[in-house]
């Protein structure tokens, strides 16, 4: 992705055209290197932003049901839907939300795991579809790449890194150097490049704060950063009130293992144990009903517990921030062994909370779905944008790369912001530095490679 500008004035300075082509250079390797993922990221983030109107239109044949007298009871809805997989057993079960929804059950077998939608009125199983083929989560998987493997889930991650390197980049290329046009007006027309050039850093500018906050939120979905600072953040008890588990036995299980909807922050806490194992377990329809008691919001998820020292878990992450909760109960005694909500997360475990929910399109309702998704098609523009430019720009049998400083000496301090970096996001700091160490190294002492990337 390039980011020019005609002569700048800054060209008249030799320390700052050197840093103005550097951090253009950059910008262009970043952007070439960048794009198809971000493009990939824009387009199944839009989408997923309005996953509950997909839901709602496109699948309301499983999810929406007409209120017909009182509600089967869980432990009847679960038994309906463990009897429509055979050989499955149920995992976990979702409360409908409202009275014109349905309930789902989650059940594993030998093929994996299952969702299966429950009229919960009539027993009804409305469909079956297998956990890892639900359309959202589908586009989820696609979005991070994990649905293709560890290593390009990984290559989201550098390229996620990159985003930000291209937003910082970007801001200081299109910054005014007492020049009137491309700041905030367009110059020329489709045919020439400038146009191409003004559209990319306006658009650029104004939405980037907010394409940098995208990057910088969904790192804490990444394979290595992300799990490396939820560890973190977890070891120093900044995530979640850890003294609510002071008294409490607890498993060697964390909470995402048995609540896959949870929030982010509390996904590594430990699941506690029952305790006395005494008489028969109070089963999922009182579980339920203790949830609901305590002041869960509507359509929460109960793990189902698994082994005789396990907990019913309930727990929800909604649209409305301060409902987000987690409560774990004793399966024999039916006590709250441990509950913890949004409110009294320490200050760190709130703010990535309220960035996991506004990343989602969650927070501010519409408002916040638009937003994101204007800031998705923005990048999805500035790509386009950014290939059309270089295309016109590009030399004939050659990449059209920007050319090299002509004092070497800028590198210096650029090579301490990429370490800088390198330390806050490891895996696209690592990127960075072979990206430099190619271009410093082997394009300049390569003829065929020197020529290419002219």
């Amino acid at each position: 992705m390039t980011m020019t500008t005609s002569a700048s004035p800054a060209e008249s300075d030799a320390s700052g055209v050197s840093l103005y082509r550097a951090l253009w250079r950059w910008h262009f390797f970043a952007g070439l290197l960048a794009i198809p993922f971000m493009l990939n990221l824009a387009m199944t983030g839009g989408l997923y932003l309005f996953k509950d109107e997909i839901n709602d239109t496109f699948f309301a044949y499983r999810y929406q049901v007409e209120a017909a007298g009182s509600p089967l009871s869980p432990d009847r809805i679960v038994e309906i839907a463990a009897s429509a997989v055979p050989g499955s057993v149920a995992r976990s079960y979702k409360d409908p939300a409202s009275a014109t929804r349905n309930a789902i059950v989650t059940v594993s077998s030998k093929a994996g795991s299952t969702l299966v939608f429950v009229n919960p009125y009539d027993g009804d199983v409305l469909d079956t579809v297998v956990a890892a083929d639900e359309f959202n989560q589908v586009v989820r998987s696609i979005h991070s790449l994990a649905y293709f493997g560890t290593f390009p889930n990984i290559l989201t991650e550098i390229a996620g890194g990159f985003v930000m390197v291209l937003v910082a980049t970007g801001i200081y290329l299109w910054w005014p150097r007492r020049q009137i046009g491309g700041v905030v007006t367009v110059r020329g027309n489709p045919s020439r490049r400038v146009f191409w050039r003004d559209m990319h850093a306006v658009t650029g500018a104004f939405a980037g704060l907010l394409i940098f906050f995208l990057a910088a939120t969904g790192m804490f979905w990444s394979n290595t950063w992300g799990s490396n600072v939820q560890a973190w953040l977890t070891n120093k008890g900044l995530g979640y009130p850890a003294e609510l588990w002071d008294n409490v036995p607890v498993s060697k299980k964390v909470t995402g293992d048995v609540a896959p909807n949870s929030g982010w922050s509390v996904e590594k806490a430990p699941v506690p144990m029952s305790g006395t194992i005494s008489g028969e377990p109070i089963g999922l329809e009182k579980a339920v009903s203790i949830a609901k008691d305590l002041g869960m919001a509507s359509g929460f998820d109960t793990a189902i517990p698994r082994t005789e020292t396990g907990v019913y878990t309930a727990s929800i992450f909604p649209d409305d921030l301060s409902k987000e909760r987690t409560v774990h109960i004793d399966q024999y005694s039916g006590t709250p062994l441990v509950d913890m909500g949004y409110p009294l997360y320490p200050a760190p475990g709130k703010a990535v909370a309220w960035g996991v929910n506004v990343h989602m399109g969650q927070e501010w309702g519409r408002f916040n779905q638009m937003l994101m998704l204007a800031t998705c098609l923005a990048i999805v523009f500035t790509c386009v944008t950014a290939v059309v430019m270089w295309w016109k720009r590009r030399p004939s049998g050659r990449l059209g790369v920007p050319p090299m400083p002509p004092s070497r000496s800028v590198y210096f301090g650029l090579w301490l912001i990429t370490l800088v970096f390198a330390i806050a996001f490891p895996m696209s700091g690592i990127a960075i530095v072979a990206m430099i160490a190619f271009d410093q190294i082997v394009v300049r002492f390569v003829p065929p490679l020197k020529r290419a990337f002219a």
